[in-house]
């Protein structure tokens, strides 16, 4: 049986898993994670790492939970390992009840008519009856391969045709009622085909199993696609049309797409992207959003250039918002005004698409730009509005660390450009009342030199690791290449490198220890002095918050062409990480948006997130 989704959760929940592993392999703790050698393949280095949640080998790929550990090490079935796991964790399993056990059967005796019924629809399509539906399939540029694939159809002309079909089988009228493939008789009207003369797409859930159809009708007829009712066996709203093939091409490298229909995910497939999904012709729900996290950390959702796609999707980045963390985000391409995937690959080829993929942008851009066309114009009063709307998005997500990070993007965001300088005799120019009207000279300010902006800024980078020294073995390369300017920073730079490897326990008060021995005290209280530095450099800062910030100041302190290489690099960490490694994955968000900071504080957030030539 199925056991409930609240019982896993509360289970995964409750296993330490550097206590489970730790059994089994030696650990050690390595900054927030821990690592060893893999218990899978033989290795002498170790690049097996265990976090909260789950495990990750670098060297050979294994990854999963508590339970994916349990059956490879031991060898145990799901059922035995979720056993296993319970009874240490003092909990006990559902058992199936006897209305359980009826439904189960039930629904296996339902897969085997939907099967029965998709092998009549395709062989419908054979027939000259299916001749224009094939004709159709042909036309729209899809190769036999692909119509088989996919279990391509032709639902027949109706009239009792499909009863026919099956009666042979065994199959029961009252079967293929609880499937949705007959309507029920009413108002006077007999029992009748839910399908007639459509072209039929099958629908199958994550595990393959076809659970509904689409049809589609030839011709002007309305409505022009229809789905299955909702049965015993499909959910409209948890379902995703090519769930299935995608989880398995995700699975194997192939980035996660939604597109808007049964088409365009079948072209997509066709062309090489075998992550595309997409929803049953309804807005993206909750929980078709978890199903496609459950797949990716960042599905790309592509919606079409006119303003229907445009407020598809901002429908589909407020609903997603209280969902996100770290681990959970959202992209976004949009397609030329007019074209599709399926169009646009026809007129294009796969590069076509491809290059929109290149040009997608993280949700916090796309609120933005929704927040911008909702509240147009300049002055205080649509600038008001614009804050009011975006800080309403960053407080409905429920993640605080998160919501925090939107936030500060969202002030980067808001922040007027800097006015040009301009030379005092031209000020007088322009000068309103005149050229000739005297310009009154005013006390000039101070003078901030780059060099001590430099010096700021590195007392920041340096202040945040005495503070949380727990971030030394993650940021240890970047900052042992960073150039840093003479003075404190410098000089205490080279201690706390060569101090933090001879440590199992990393602690501000045993750096300052440290540093005071070697005589750096007072470059250190200098350095840590609360004068300037700001909250998130601080020891009360989260621990995500102080790493997201270590990025922003090493960003800071580096050039443009070195943030974008630092961006591109985190971004494709971020990419590559494998589902099961979410600290990988909260390292490199926290690393992206700590950069992001930086860009936008040096350049104004010019050329965000692309490449140098093209910001």
């Amino acid at each position: 049986m199925t056991l409930p989704p609240a019982f896993m959760d509360a289970l995964r929940a409750r296993v330490a898993m550097p206590a489970l592993v730790g059994r089994r392999v030696r650990l050690a703790k390595s900054g927030r994670q821990w690592k060893g050698c893999c218990p899978f393949h033989n290795e002498k280095s170790p690049s097996f790492y265990v976090y909260e949640d789950g495990f990750h080998c670098f060297g050979c790929g294994a990854h999963g939970d508590a339970i994916a550990f349990v059956m490879r090490t031991e060898g145990a079935t799901f059922p035995e390992a979720v056993e296993r796991l319970a009874s240490e964790a003092g909990m006990e399993v559902p058992k199936a009840s006897r209305e359980d056990v009826v439904r189960e059967s039930r629904a296996r005796d339902l897969f085997a008519v939907m099967e029965a019924a998709s092998e009549t629809f395709g062989r419908r399509l054979r027939l000259p009856e299916g001749r224009a539906a094939l004709d159709y399939l042909h036309r729209r540029g899809l190769t036999e391969d692909t119509i088989r694939g996919f279990g391509l159809g032709w639902s027949g002309p109706g009239r009792g045709s499909l009863v026919a079909d099956l009666r042979d089988s065994g199959i029961t009228t009252d079967q293929l009622l609880d499937c949705g493939l007959l309507k029920p008789a009413e108002d006077g009207k007999p029992l009748r085909e839910a399908f007639w003369n459509r072209v039929m797409f099958p629908i199958r859930d994550r595990r393959a199993r076809l659970i509904a159809f689409g049809g589609r009708v030839l011709g002007d007829g309305k409505p022009k696609y229809i789905n299955s009712p909702e049965t015993a066996l499909f959910s409209k709203r948890r379902n995703l049309y090519g769930h299935d093939r995608a989880r398995i091409a995700v699975h194997e490298g192939a980035r996660l797409l939604v597109a808007e229909g049964y088409m365009d995910v079948i072209a997509l497939h066709q062309a090489g992207f075998g992550g595309a999904v997409a929803p049953l012709g309804t807005a993206l729900t909750e929980e078709q959003m978890a199903e496609l996290w459950r797949m990716a950390p960042e599905p790309v959702l592509c919606f079409d250039g006119d303003t229907a796609g445009q407020r598809a999707a901002a429908r589909a980045a407020e609903t997603a918002l209280p969902a996100l963390t770290p681990e959970k985000l959202l992209r976004f391409a949009t397609l030329p005004a007019g074209e599709d995937p399926d169009t646009l690959i026809g007129k294009g080829g796969p590069e076509a698409f491809r290059r929109v993929l290149d040009t997608s942008e993280p949700i916090e851009a796309v609120l933005f730009r929704l927040v911008q066309a909702e509240h147009p114009g300049t002055g205080p009063g649509p600038a008001a509005a614009r804050e009011r709307r975006l800080f309403e998005f960053a407080a409905s997500i429920a993640d605080k660390g998160l919501a925090h990070q939107f936030r500060e993007e969202f002030k980067q965001r808001l922040r007027p450009p800097r006015p040009a300088f301009q030379p005092r005799a031209a000020r007088a120019r322009n000068n309103r009342f005149g050229p000739s009207t005297r310009v009154w000279d005013m006390p000039a300010r101070p003078v901030i030199s780059e060099a001590a902006t430099r010096q700021e800024q590195a007392r920041c980078l340096v202040a945040l690791l005495l503070h949380h020294p727990t971030l030394l073995p993650d940021v240890e390369e970047a900052l042992a290449g960073l150039d840093l300017p003479d003075g404190p920073a410098a000089r205490l730079r080279p201690a706390l490198l060569a101090w933090h490897a001879t440590l199992d326990v990393l602690d501000p008060g045993r750096v300052l220890a440290h540093l005071t021995d070697l005589g750096l005290a007072g470059d250190a209280a200098a350095t840590m002095s609360r004068a300037g530095l700001p909250a998130e450099v601080l020891a009360d800062a989260q621990p995500a918050e102080a790493f997201s910030a270590f990025w922003h100041w090493l960003g800071l302190l580096q050039g443009r062409g070195e943030i974008q290489a630092a961006l591109k690099a985190a971004e494709r960490d971020f990419d590559l990480a494998p589902s099961g490694a979410e600290q990988v994955q909260k390292q490199a968000l926290a690393k992206i948006l700590g950069l992001r900071r930086a860009q936008v504080a040096l350049f104004g957030g010019e050329g965000f997130g692309g490449d140098e030539e093209d910001a």
